[in-house]
């Protein structure tokens, strides 16, 4: 997610440049947001909205309703009419008529929740820890998904691409899993329809979720938001595209495997090394290489299978892949910023004979961690027309062979001006299609790629929530977000705790919002711990409690309120201390820091006192300050004893 070229806009991204989302004709529409399968907020107004020809008479039949309703479409072919729904449940069914009839199917009435953020809310189901159980048992009708496909807009689009879909296994294995957590939990306590949109990317900025309205008001981003006003894209989509085939004639030209025919099924590899896959790149040879490494792995198939369609899976690469089947391309993405995509490409039965066949990958690495990765059960190979789960399973030894490094390369071409991290570019384009389709609340998982600029993201993160309330409006609805998870972030002196103390900030900055501590399940060594399942539960303890009002929940770790000065100690006390502070092995708090006068922080001593920690350090005799959890990467203990765990904090003694 942090390498530079992971932050880069893929070629495959649409770049709209229209506010207007209508296709030509006057047929009647309707956004990818309201279709057949969707979940409908109960019991309230719901907008339902679509396009249609100027001054075109629409006809709404909802069968839970006793009238058909009718409107008209304005000068610029859009209408919109609000519906009443009822109490939870379903399926109801939608007809809209103009002059042309749409039916909505399999419509169910309960609980909308957005999900946002960046790559730890993108972060997939099929690759949390126990992956292959909790995908297996992902079955769940009455949960309803939607993913937001990635793009970005220089303005506010009417509509994104994305469709409704039933939670099941193949649906859910690439949704979020944050998101299909915190619905599950949900879905398992009130006994409702739960529906999920999910619209994040990974290494995104805050100001990029943002509106202009909103980033104008607070002035920090004055100067890019002129240049994106006098922006052509058209023209720098067109440069873009031709310096990225360059770019690649260039790699052809100086990588020995394709210039040699690496891809071919007669090359003579027996002199490659070997490779266990999927995995991260970690033989020693590969360990710290970016560039081109090519992966090849015979398969010998059945009779039965012989001139038919397959579809072959690999799971995601990092970065880039292209991929041949018998010396043949059969796809790849060849585009930055799509490392955690499932390749899944279709084999032209023409190209497919029985007994040996031959799989070729060029996979490019930009920087940092590269490979094949995913889950074992990613990778397979079986005919279009049956069953996957009688799939040929592809993990195991492949055989490899290094290609062009990525130094031996021209630079990967950047978009010049406008791309996924330029303010406003993803609620125009991820955020706004989907405004106002009616939601319960938010839940948000973002605050990585702003590390640096904690102080501005203290009053840009609040921003974005009253922007993002503003526009639904609707009133102050329930915005839930997870604090960043330790990680030892490269050079950190503190970036990373003022980050994570920027959010703990926002509770009190912004009325009906809570916050998800994970100093406890994260991963110092992966920015992307992969226990997703307690992240979803922990939003859920929000939700249920304060949005739901169920009663005895205890939903939030302890959370400083304030510290003051006894002699040489310090006693801190804290909120949600519910049923008494604890910590998790049983030894005195860790990571307590302290300063004197002079404002140097050195490790202290702490214990627990009742429902406050006692802090001291020698040498300290007149306290000046106390923070906590400060490293990047701290593992604290200190938790209540329902087993929360405690925000970090930095607060002046009183």
């Amino acid at each position: 997610m942090l390498t530079r070229c992971r932050l880069l806009v893929s070629l495959a991204i649409v770049l709209a440049v229209s506010l207007d989302a209508r296709p030509a004709g006057a047929e009647v529409r309707l956004p990818a947001v309201i279709g057949s399968n969707m979940v409908l907020q109960r019991e309230t107004q719901v907008p339902v909205w679509g396009w249609a020809r100027p001054g075109e008479t629409i006809r709404i039949q909802a069968d839970w309703l006793p009238e058909e309703l009718h409107t008209t479409a304005d000068a610029d072919g859009h209408w919109q009419v609000r519906l009443q729904t009822s109490r939870a449940g379903g399926p109801h069914s939608l007809v809209i008529a103009g002059e042309n009839t749409l039916r909505l199917d399999n419509v169910l009435f309960g609980e909308v929740w957005l999900a946002s953020g960046q790559s730890n809310m993108e972060f997939p189901l099929r690759a949390v820890i126990g992956a292959e159980r909790e995908v297996a048992g992902a079955r769940f009708p009455d949960i309803r998904l939607f993913t937001v496909k990635r793009a970005i807009a220089l303005k506010p689009r009417q509509d994104c691409t994305g469709a409704w879909q039933p939670c099941t296994p193949e649906t859910a294995r690439g949704f979020s899993a944050v998101a299909y957590f915190f619905g599950r939990a949900l879905h398992r306590e009130l006994g409702v329809p739960i529906g999920l949109i999910h619209s994040s990317w990974g290494g995104t900025v805050a100001e990029a979720w943002t509106s202009r309205e909103a980033l104008e008001s607070l002035g920090d981003f004055d100067q890019a938001l002129a240049a994106i006003a006098k922006m052509k894209p058209a023209s720098e989509q067109r440069d873009h595209q031709r310096r990225v085939e360059q770019w690649w004639a260039t790699l052809e030209q100086r990588d020995p495997g394709t210039a040699g025919g690496w891809m071919t099924p007669d090359l003579d590899d027996a002199d490659w090394k070997q490779i266990a896959v999927p995995a991260t790149w970690n033989t020693r040879e590969l360990l710290g290489f970016d560039g081109v490494v090519w992966l090849r792995r015979e398969v010998t198939l059945p009779q039965g299978w012989a001139g038919k369609d397959l579809r072959l899976e690999l799971g995601p690469i990092d970065d880039m892949d292209t991929t041949w089947f018998n010396g043949q391309k059969v796809g790849g993405i060849e585009t930055i910023g799509q490392w955690r995509t499932p390749r899944i490409y279709d084999i032209p039965g023409r190209l497919v004979r029985a007994g040996r066949n031959v799989i070729a990958v060029r996979v490019v690495d930009c920087g940092g961690l590269g490979g094949i990765n995913g889950t074992p059960e990613q990778l397979r190979l079986y005919p279009r027309a049956q069953d996957p789960q009688a799939a040929l399973l592809l993990g195991g030894t492949w055989r490899y062979r290094r290609g062009v490094a990525w130094n031996k390369l021209e630079p990967w071409p950047v978009r010049r001006r406008f791309h996924q991290n330029s303010p406003t570019a993803l609620y125009n384009a991820m955020i706004a299609p989907l405004i106002p389709f009616r939601i319960r609340g938010v839940i948000w998982y973002q605050g990585e790629s702003n590390l640096t600029r904690a102080a501005q993201y203290q009053r840009l993160f609040p921003c974005l929530i009253r922007d993002w309330r503003r526009r639904w409006g609707v009133g102050a609805f329930p915005f839930y977000f997870v604090q960043i998870a330790p990680f030892r972030y490269p050079n950190d002196t503190g970036q990373a705790a003022a980050l994570r103390d920027a959010q703990r900030l926002t509770l009190a900055a912004v009325p009906n919002t809570g916050m998800v501590v994970t100093l406890d399940i994260g991963n110092p060594a992966d920015i992307h711990p992969k226990n997703k399942q307690d992240v979803g539960k922990r939003l859920a303890l929000w939700a249920l409690a304060k949005t739901y009002g169920r009663d005895g929940i205890v939903f939030s770790g302890p959370l400083v309120r304030s510290a003051r000065v006894e002699g040489s100690r310090v006693r801190v006390h804290f909120d949600h201390v519910d049923g008494g502070l604890a910590t998790r092995d049983g030894q005195p708090p860790t990571c307590f820091e302290i300063a004197g006068a002079d404002g140097t922080f050195v490790p202290a001593r702490a214990k627990i006192d009742g429902e406050t920690v006692v802090v001291w350090a020698d040498g300290v005799t007149r306290p000046a300050a106390v923070r906590f959890a400060w490293g990047a990467a701290d593992q604290p203990n200190l938790m209540n004893r329902a087993g929360l765990p405690a925000s970090s904090f930095r607060l002046a003694c009183k």
